[in-house]
Parts: C-alpha cells; structure tokens; sequence
C-alpha cells in the first residue's frame, strides 16, 4: 500500500517552516489533499551525560502550547553545518557547556503522517562549563539521576515530543 502523489503545490515559504498540499491518489483510487508541513532545516538533539551517568535538562517554556517542562539541547543545523557540530553549537548555546565527545544515537521522524522533520539525536559526554546559557534559550539547568528523569517523564514534566522521545530511547536502549 503506496500513496501516490500526483501533483503538488505550495501554500507557504519561509526560512523556518513551509507547507504545500499534495494531491495523493490513496490505493483505493480515491484522490484527497494532504498538507505537508516541510521544515527546511534538519533538527538536532542531545542527551548530555556527566561523568556518573546523570543527564542535562534545561528547564524551559513554550509560548505556542503555553506550556513549560524540562527538555534536552536541541535546535537547528544551519545550512551545510554538520549536524555533530550543530549540536555541540546548540549544547553549549542553551547550557553553557561544552562536549568533548559527541556521538549519534538515532534518528527519526516526529511528525511522519503529516511533516518531514528529521530529528538527529546524539550522546554528548565529557562535558566542561564554559560560559553561561543563553538567557533567551533556557530559564534553568539542572543535572538529574536516569531515576529522576524516570519520575520527571511519569509526573509529565517532560512535554517536548522531541525530548520524551530521546530520553525515553536513551533509557531504554541503555549506552
């Protein structure tokens, strides 16, 4: 069973994000419209870990579901950037600290049904403070036992579909 995408066309472009609607042929012979919400850049996360295992949350609001919780490092590879390098960028951007090791963990696809994100997720480890976070980026930071972080993903202090899932894959595909 194969959708078939017979034309498309698109609605909106900008730099962040751009949507398009497909006319699908589905393998009944039926024809629908199907938005695409496109997202030019590949995004990037990290599961930062110290010395004795414990992983780097950064506390942080989201003025679009108006709501706040705990979430890895992540953002956007820019153009031609390496998305390692990107990551180390968004790391040290949104805790102040910086990765010596940094190596990939999975990657997947949050919005499958309807978006063509690609979220790159890595293990940075060997971490040293370098500098301050940025204040735009992070209201806190704070290191948490994979026990806490356990309690935190059961109390729903983790609401960042991206993050639920990387820790969620870290802890149970162990390191």
């Amino acid at each position: 069973m194969q959708w078939r995408v017979q034309g498309s066309r698109r609605v909106y472009d900008s730099p962040w994000v751009r949507l398009r609607i497909d006319d699908i042929e589905l393998p009944s012979g039926s024809r629908i419209d199907h938005h695409v919400i496109e997202f030019p850049k590949p995004s990037v996360g990290a599961i930062v870990t110290d010395e004795v295992g414990h992983l780097l949350l950064l506390w942080r609001h989201r003025h679009i579901t108006d709501v706040s919780g705990w979430e890895i490092p992540a953002g956007w590879a820019e153009p031609g950037e390496d998305l390692a390098g990107a990551v180390a960028r968004e790391i040290q951007e949104e805790t102040g600290y910086a990765a010596s090791r940094i190596e990939p963990l999975t990657t997947y696809h949050p919005l499958s049904g309807i978006s063509t994100m690609t979220y790159s997720v890595f293990h940075a480890t060997e971490v040293t403070r370098v500098s301050q976070p940025d204040l735009d980026e992070t209201d806190r930071i704070e290191w948490f036992a994979p026990a806490q972080v356990v309690k935190l993903l059961r109390a729903g202090q983790i609401p960042d579909g991206p993050s639920l899932t990387a820790i969620s894959y870290y802890l149970a595909a162990g390191d």
